[in-house]
């Protein structure tokens, strides 16, 4: 009678693992996410939020001299 009581609660550990399953894979996507938003916002920090961008490009119309690739700031 023993031996039947000791099979019943001798499930283990594993024993909720499949019913846990879909709420640990939430809470490790959560985790991830959050993660990957925190370096996003410490890289646009650190960047300083430059969203302007300056067009440098020689418009089409304009020759490339050997002017603009020495010294490319004068315009």
């Amino acid at each position: 009678m023993s031996y039947i009581y000791l099979k019943r609660n001798a499930m283990g550990i594993h024993y909720d693992y499949k019913s846990t399953r879909g709420a640990k894979a939430m809470e490790k996507q959560a985790k991830r996410e959050k993660k990957l938003a925190e370096k996003k916002a410490k890289r646009e920090a650190k960047q300083g939020f430059s969203k302007i961008e300056e067009n440098k490009s020689i418009p089409l119309d304009q020759v490339i001299t050997l002017d603009h690739l020495t010294n490319p700031d004068k315009k």
